[in-house]
């Protein structure tokens, strides 16, 4: 070979996305000004730490490593080995627990291993109805967890909004459930976890307790952990907790150890996203320290000023308030439809989702409730001041749209709320000592 065949061989510098598929990395760049410009409230959503999201392209993307630490079924996982074990030893202590297994890609692949590890199928179920606020994998008839198993649902009392454990209890004897769910997509109140364990354990159900939303609370202390009550518990590691997206499970059981693991893989998955899981575990670290704790508690007092500020404006809040970062709003009484509120939202910037409520007559394509919430914001740094700002402008799109259900975002008031929005924005910058090319 001569030495022009050799130059030509050598391998090319690793080369930024905007010169391999500019197409991708000019819309990554969009969604990185609409982030930046606009306020998230969807209660799932939140910030990743810089240092993570930097670190999110990283090598263990290129590792197959199927199995558990120490027991692959490939070779060349020393070091991923070694990182999956400390994710494992940081979610365990963390949230106080014996095991984990932190390989879910997911919080409904997660839910869906427990299930294939505890029963079978057309065992009864016995989780919270969508439309009160739980989440699809709870038994939801187009979910593979309402197909696989016999699904049942509890409600919330009509009067109080709030989950009534004797109801539950009378429902639960008549029903005899394999396994009892408690969590929700969208419940503002803390859960009675030791309430919901001496239901289980008078009916022989398994306790599977979905805090996806709320486990950054419960990591910092300021909302009561499901543990030691539940036999499983499944969580997200975005949301509160502020990492990676992904899933994982935890309990205290050793005779549900080979079981849960095996419900992940084989019975779910293949290769674990081992970069994910890298990340996960830096997002345990970081969810163990003081400031972690500060931002929790100051996620839960943005929502409660938040929600009092709408009631005292005259708007309807589920349950009158908030124990945790969600606010769920009622539109029951209004013409204009959650989905109207959404739109317009978006329009001046604020990103939420239309939700149902209890008892929602509208269709859940339209809704009469808005969920939002305050991780995200609270993030970015925003305190009492800002929940009241946003609460106001909140309160003048709903006065709005008893006038028109589709305002022209030409309109005077849009466009004067949507600047206000981008103020409160820029005075909380969002990634802005990191160029995008180190995000991406």
């Amino acid at each position: 070979m001569n030495h022009h065949d050799h130059q030509t061989s050598t391998p090319r510098p690793w080369l930024p996305l905007a010169s391999v598929d500019p197409e991708i990395h000019t819309l990554m760049d969009a969604e990185l000004r609409r982030q930046q410009d606009g306020l998230e409230m969807i209660a799932s959503e939140n910030f990743l730490h810089p240092a993570l999201l930097a670190a999110m392209g990283n090598v263990f993307c290129n590792k197959y490593a199927e199995g558990l630490p120490h027991k692959r079924y490939y070779g060349g996982c020393e070091v991923v080995d070694h990182m999956e074990n400390i994710a494992i030893n940081r979610a365990t202590a963390l949230f106080g627990c014996e095991f984990a297994n932190v390989q879910p890609h997911s919080g409904a692949s997660a839910n869906a291993a427990v299930m294939m590890a505890l029963l079978k199928p057309g065992d009864t179920i016995l989780g919270l109805d969508l439309m009160h606020g739980g989440h699809l994998t709870h038994g939801s008839k187009v979910n593979f967890s309402g197909q696989l198993y016999r699904s049942e649902f509890y409600t919330l009392d009509p009067i109080t909004e709030r989950i009534d454990l004797d109801a539950l209890r009378t429902q639960a004897l008549k029903l005899k459930p394999k396994l009892i769910i408690a969590g929700a997509s969208a419940y503002p109140r803390m859960i009675d976890f030791a309430g919901f364990r001496q239901i289980a354990d008078q009916v022989g159900a398994y306790l599977l307790v979905d805090m996806a939303h709320i486990a950054g609370l419960v990591a910092a202390g300021v909302h009561p952990s499901p543990f030691p009550h539940a036999h499983v518990v499944t969580s997200t590691s975005h949301k509160t907790l502020r990492g990676p997206r992904g899933g994982f499970i935890l309990w205290n059981d050793p005779d549900l150890t080979a079981s849960l693991n095996k419900g992940v893989f084989p019975g779910l998955q293949g290769g674990p996203l081992e970069h994910l899981i890298a990340i996960k575990a830096s997002c345990f670290l970081l969810a163990g320290s003081a400031d972690f704790k500060t931002l929790q508690q100051q996620t839960i007092t943005n929502a409660q000023i938040f929600a009092k500020h709408l009631q005292d404006s005259g708007l309807q809040v589920v349950t009158q308030g908030t124990d945790n970062h969600i606010v769920l709003l009622s539109l029951a009484d209004h013409s204009y439809t959650g989905k109207d509120l959404e739109h317009a939202l978006t329009q001046v910037g604020i990103t939420v989702n239309k939700n149902t409520i209890p008892s929602d007559q509208r269709s859940p394509f339209l809704t009469s409730g808005v969920r939002f919430g305050t991780p995200a914001i609270t993030s970015r740094g925003m305190g009492i001041t800002e929940m009241t700002h946003i609460a106001q402008i909140v309160n003048q799109i709903c006065q709005h749209l008893t006038t028109t259900h589709n305002p022209s975002p030409e309109h005077h008031l849009i466009r004067s709320l949507k600047d206000q929005v981008l103020n409160l924005s820029q005075a909380f910058p969002l990634y802005q000592s990191w160029h995008c090319r180190n995000i991406k």
